[in-house]
């Protein structure tokens, strides 16, 4: 798995997602239930992991989209 996207903001992990799923490209949020030990203030940011071999089709969705990847 390789990091697409790193973001403290769920409504844009969510709509990565749907765009991801859409275009049949598994995805997998790490850090979800990093809320636990923050308390649920949102400091602490998720990734959003896609397989190596869809990292370049996963790239062209979020730039097609344009949503910022953050690096």
């Amino acid at each position: 798995m390789k990091e697409l996207l790193r973001s403290t903001d769920p409504t844009i992990m969510a709509f990565a997602s749907a765009l991801l799923q859409g275009e049949d490209i598994d995805c997998f949020q790490l850090d979800v239930n990093m809320s636990i030990l923050e308390g649920g203030i949102g400091i602490f940011p998720r990734r959003l992991m896609v397989r190596v071999d869809d990292h370049a089709a996963a790239v062209r969705v979020m730039t097609d989209n344009e949503i910022p990847l953050g690096k």
